[in-house]
């Protein structure tokens, strides 16, 4: 099982004229899973509006209105409400109806920039071993507890059930499990991406 390092991410967020590369500190797991997308520690660095709004995003687990937005983003609304419909017309934001209208973010927009990057970043063959290195992980973990998803794991009854398992020990490997198969099916779409993608050339 790997054990979290600090890393340095470089991730180009999308702009209606260019792109900014920005760099931020975070720990990721050797899967690279991460729960939603990326956070990074100084959202404000840079004193560019729109990055500090997309920062403000970032950040967000519900539905926010555009005023508290722009209030963390140390803007004005209306600079706040602009970027928010650029942002929802991307798919980087889900726009919610209402008086007043909420933002969230998007995590399937998110989902899908980390597949195409992958798909991007790698081979139709190190991503086929990949696949193979989760499979074999998911499958040791399938029998050590005889279960077909860490879902249908009892935590109390698997430390009950065994003499060497603590309770953080099943959780820990809970979370690893999940995160495999999160993991496997992330690069198996990009491994279909990049196949698809290959074959189109070819025929081409």
């Amino acid at each position: 099982m790997g054990l979290p390092q600090d890393i340095v991410v470089r991730e180009t967020i999308p702009r209606s004229k260019n792109y900014i590369l920005r760099s931020t500190s975070q720990r990721m797991s050797e899967t690279d899973a991460a729960d939603g997308p990326p956070p990074f520690e100084d959202a404000f660095a840079s004193d560019d509006v729109e990055q500090r709004i997309y920062g403000t995003i970032l950040q967000t687990r519900e539905p926010t209105t555009a005023s508290a937005i722009a209030a963390s983003a140390d803007c004005d609304p209306k600079t706040a409400r602009k970027y928010l419909g650029w942002f929802d017309d991307l798919g980087i934001v889900t726009r919610h109806d209402g008086h007043p209208a909420t933002y969230e973010r998007n995590d399937a927009y998110f989902e899908w920039r980390r597949i195409n990057q992958l798909a991007a970043n790698h081979s139709v063959e190190e991503l086929q071993d990949r696949v193979r290195e989760l499979t074999t992980r998911i499958t040791e973990y399938e029998e050590a507890y005889d279960a077909a998803s860490p879902a249908a794991v009892d935590a109390v009854d698997a430390v009950e059930d065994s003499d060497e398992r603590s309770i953080d020990d099943v959780y820990s490997d809970l979370g690893d499990w999940a995160t495999a198969r999160e993991e496997r099916d992330r690069y198996e779409r990009a491994r279909q991406q990049r196949t698809g993608g290959e074959r189109e050339q070819a025929s081409g």
